[in-house]
């Protein structure tokens, strides 16, 4: 049997040098910083910090729901700030170069990413008060109460002459003048003047208003007006977009769940039966005993990760059964991935002993202390390539697709209850992804194609589509940007083996995360995002010191 050692990672990293590597490493840095990094910081998103607290948030909100609203027995103490966004319009104008432009002009009265605060039962009558509050400033924009105060459910009860009917007669059947005359205050509060609006035409349900003046490309300005009971029930302002640019990303979309269920969850599955299968037929080179850590690690960042999101489900009113079924649905999902993950790492791994290669040392094995730790250490200098090749290749893109994005406030780490467990995602990732499509999925593809570079890239595309749910568009520039980095970390792991390529892919996002961390602001997250970047390093240096290196063979694997 073949070993890594201590002595031969010492030496260098493959035929990379370790003054190479870490040249390359900070030209990756560089490439980062002033293609990802500085764009970030400067285009006034939430990305680029500067926002208010969510407890400042929360004391604006209270302040308006008590003076405008009159809602004098408002309680602070039981609310809760998420964040919120128009992600229709933040892609538009990130679409079409727009958002910093907007963000200048207009995002004092109608910001693109808001904190939406939620009052539980403000009165006798309502069971929740939410009110938008700018991120940036603290300025009130918005409110919403009443039984429709969800965007999405009121305009599908609209789709239907019954629904329309319903709600004009939970309006309380009021006329045009009526309507105006109600809304006139709130647009005096919010700093309107009656000639700045446009009526236009609502269908007979609610009030809308263009507001001249604020127009951007095709986008309009608008206040949107909802009534229940003969009363203002709530006041919504944003800009519209053009019906092309939704119709765009609705197709998008359709494309993005065809290509993540079919082509990742599908094919995944079957990779997952296929590592039970040979889970079994390489048991005299495996042991069922390995993985069950990483396994079990797995499971509880995933289960604490879910639940760490509840505050965003509850924000847009998924609760009671639905929410137990949402979760009941996720934990399924979970069970199954976990156990893929763990016959994944036991059948890879004996796959490769069986071939007599050995791609994920053993504690107990010379070297692995040694080799654990400069794997973890060497993971900084790769994920600082790979960063510095992905901010190429979103360049490359940006001239040749025109790729842009917008905002998702399902993976916002303001809408967790504990942001610091955002960044042990990387670590899930780490494990999970290079353990199915590195560890198993290239030796198990390479017996059907006889090719270490095709079994490389199919489960690479397998592990690409995966990714195409995210707010990226067009939708297949996400596949093309993994696939490339896909193909690194396959040679990562095939020059180096499981471990280094858990390493670099967990650096790899826990600088991404640690960054989201940081320019959230505050000590604390600012404290957890360091400590994120030197995590990685952390655990290399601990399992060294109680695992440390044993004398043993001195050839390597790779030789």
């Amino acid at each position: 049997m073949c070993y890594v050692t201590g002595r031969n990672i010492n030496k260098g990293v493959g035929f990379l040098k370790p003054k190479v590597l870490w040249t390359l490493a900070v030209i990756g840095l560089i490439l980062f910083v002033y293609e990802q990094l500085v764009p970030a910081l400067k285009s006034g998103s939430s990305e680029g910090g500067g926002t208010i607290s969510k407890t400042q948030a929360i004391q604006a909100a209270a302040d308006f729901a008590a003076n405008t609203l009159q809602f004098p027995d408002i309680r602070q103490d039981e609310a809760e700030a998420t964040y919120a966004t128009f992600s229709d319009v933040y892609g538009y104008l990130s679409k079409e170069n727009l958002l910093n432009k907007y963000n200048d002009q207009y995002g004092k009265a109608f910001p693109a990413e808001l904190f939406r605060v939620r009052f539980k039962h403000p009165d006798s009558h309502l069971d929740a008060l939410y009110v938008d509050v700018n991120m940036k400033d603290g300025n009130v924009v918005g409110f919403y109460g009443g039984e429709l105060w969800n965007r999405s459910v009121r305009d599908e009860l609209l789709k239907s002459a019954d629904g329309t009917a319903k709600v004009k007669s939970m309006e309380g059947e009021l006329t045009q003048e009526e309507k105006e005359q109600l809304a006139a205050p709130f647009v005096l509060a919010f700093g309107f003047k009656p000639e700045q609006l446009q009526p236009v035409d609502s269908g007979g349900v609610g009030l809308i208003y263009n507001v001249q003046g604020y127009k951007m490309g095709e986008a309009q300005g608008q206040l949107i007006f909802h009534f229940e009971y003969n009363r203002v029930s709530s006041l919504e302002s944003r800009f519209t977009v053009p019906v092309s640019h939704t119709e765009y990303v609705d197709q998008q979309s359709r494309l993005a769940t065809w290509l993540t269920f079919a082509g990742y969850a599908f094919l995944s599955f079957i990779l997952g039966i296929l590592a039970i299968v040979y889970s079994a037929r390489t048991r005299p080179y495996a042991s069922f005993k390995r993985g069950i850590f990483l396994t079990l690690f797995y499971l509880f960042i995933n289960v604490a990760s879910t639940l760490n999101m509840l505050p965003a489900f509850e924000a847009e009113g998924v609760s009671g059964a639905a929410l137990a079924f949402a979760m009941a649905f996720q934990l399924m999902a979970t069970l199954v991935m976990t156990a893929s993950i763990y016959f994944s790492l036991v059948g890879g791994d004996g796959l490769w002993r069986q071939k007599g290669r050995n791609m994920w040392l053993r504690s107990r094995e010379a070297g692995y202390g040694s080799h654990v730790l400069h794997s973890a250490l060497n993971g900084y200098a790769w994920a600082l390539i790979l960063l510095g090749v992905q901010s190429l290749i979103y360049l490359a893109l940006g001239l040749t697709l025109h790729t842009w994005s917008t905002t998702d406030e399902t993976q916002s780490p303001y809408n967790m209850v504990y942001p610091w467990l955002f960044p042990l995602m990387a670590w899930m990732a780490g494990i999970g992804e290079e353990a199915v499509y590195r560890l198993f999925g290239i030796p198990m593809l390479k017996k059907i194609v006889r090719s270490t570079f095709v079994a490389s890239l199919i489960t690479t595309l397998i592990w690409a589509f995966g990714h195409t749910l995210y707010p990226i568009y067009p939708v297949i520039s996400r596949p093309i940007e993994l696939t490339i980095i896909g193909l690194l970390f396959s040679y990562i792991f095939l020059r180096h083996g499981y471990i280094a390529v858990m390493f670099a892919h967990v650096v790899f996002d826990s600088l991404l995360m640690g960054l989201s961390l940081i320019t959230m602001g505050g000590a604390s997250n600012v404290l957890i995002g360091i400590i994120t970047f030197a995590m990685p390093a952390i655990v290399g240096y601990l399992i060294s010191v109680f695992r440390p290196s044993k004398p043993g063979n001195t050839k390597t694997l790779f030789d």
